[in-house]
């Protein structure tokens, strides 16, 4: 699971620092250049299509990386018991 955590974090794409709810759409106008409220328009506007808005939405916040590089869906998992 480690390597496809850092394969994840190696995209350099993290949670924008203009939050509002979960920091996707900040994160994705700043990786993108775009305007915050234009990124934000069409993730609502992607809500309105059934089920796919909103999960889309979920999965991409569980493994979409915090600005400390430290991912949700790893922190939640147990931690793996050591090596000898």
């Amino acid at each position: 699971m480690d390597a496809v955590f850092n394969s994840i974090r190696r995209i350099r794409f993290r949670r924008g620092p203009q939050r509002l709810l979960g920091g996707i759409a900040g994160g994705i106008a700043n990786g993108l250049n775009l305007d915050v409220w234009l990124v934000r328009l069409l993730m609502f506007l992607s809500f309105l299509l059934p089920f796919i808005g909103v999960v889309l939405y979920i999965v991409v916040w569980i493994v979409t990386p915090w600005q400390d590089g430290s991912i949700p869906l790893e922190r939640s998992l147990p931690n793996k018991p050591p090596e000898h």
